[in-house]
């Protein structure tokens, strides 16, 4: 194919997702929509998904802090809800060995290679979730992005490009609100 093509779960290939369209606002309102058949499939996934975490919790108990199971849950809408925008992921809380911390989701939204850093939010108090994201975070995800893109073959790491975007989920009495914001900062 001559294109960089990650790897799944399974090891299938996930090939190399469509051109995006313009963007508008900001948000990722661009991304290609995944169809119906598919939508519905990433619905029942989502859903199993749901209830085996339940069940689990319900026979162990709770196994992390409250406040970290709220972001792994939060992490887990943002990559189902990113993958019916038409997001490509290819990794899911990347992280390295010689890099302190990790990537909550990567992935192809047509020829762009998305870091995605998810804030999540039990409640909407005065300052919003993506401002979490402060300078100290930005720093970890370039240099955890730079490792990545060195983990390419050589062609690939030449002329990927690279795109960093912050996604808000707001989990509010069951129900989960999203904000994406494409671009929120760059290389420097």
């Amino acid at each position: 194919m001559g294109r960089f093509e990650g790897r799944g779960v399974q090891g299938e290939p996930i090939p190399f997702p469509p051109r995006i369209e313009a963007l508008r606002g900001g948000i990722i309102a661009c991304m290609v929509a995944a169809g119906k058949l598919e939508r519905l499939w990433i619905d029942a996934q989502e859903w199993a998904l749901g209830r085996m975490g339940l069940w689990a919790r319900m026979r162990r108990g709770p196994a992390t802090a409250s406040h970290l199971a709220t972001g792994l849950d939060g992490e887990r809408a943002a990559y189902f809800e990113l993958r019916r925008r038409g997001l490509k992921v290819v990794a899911r809380r990347w992280a390295n060995a010689r890099v302190r911390g990790d990537v909550d989701l990567i992935g192809w939204d047509g020829d762009l290679l998305c870091f995605v850093e998810v804030k999540t939010r039990t409640a909407r108090d005065l300052s919003p979730a993506e401002s979490a994201v402060d300078e100290e975070k930005r720093v970890m995800v370039r240099n955890l992005a730079r490792a990545y893109l060195r983990s390419l073959p050589e062609s690939q790491r030449a002329t990927a490009r690279v795109r960093f975007d912050v996604v808000s989920v707001y989990s509010i009495d069951g129900a989960s609100e999203f904000e994406v914001f494409q671009n929120a900062f760059g290389w420097q």
